[in-house]
């Protein structure tokens, strides 16, 4: 009921930053947890920060003080900022939504992040 579209992905040198943008379509966020996932070559798809439809987020270890999950409502967006990239970092990022007691998942096409000097 909802579409995806990713956005801000691209090549960054370690140390930078980069935000990603997530816009949704036809349906309205207000009751969707929204979140970040990433997959790199060879391993399987890991989360990297999710948040609630009341704004409560959640981050994997591996990006906690770095990387930064919002939301906007009223925009039908949700955004990553990601500060102090490394390397290990570089994956296609995929934004998710799941609508309040469902556990049917929505994703979007990815977006590539590759961070490399």
């Amino acid at each position: 009921q909802v579409q995806l579209v990713e956005s801000g992905g691209g090549l960054v040198q370690p140390g930078g930053s980069l935000r990603l943008s997530c816009a949704g379509s036809g349906s309205t966020f207000s009751r969707y947890g929204l979140g970040w996932y990433r997959q790199a070559p060879g391993k399987q798809r890991e989360l990297v920060a999710i948040i609630d439809y009341g704004g409560s987020p959640n981050y994997a270890d591996s990006v906690k003080g770095r990387f930064t999950i919002s939301r906007d409502d009223t925009k039908n967006t949700v955004d990553l900022q990601m500060n102090n990239l490394k390397p290990e970092d570089t994956a296609v990022y995929y934004c998710h939504a799941r609508y309040i007691g469902s556990l049917y998942d929505h994703w979007g096409q990815g977006t590539q992040v590759t961070v490399s000097s």
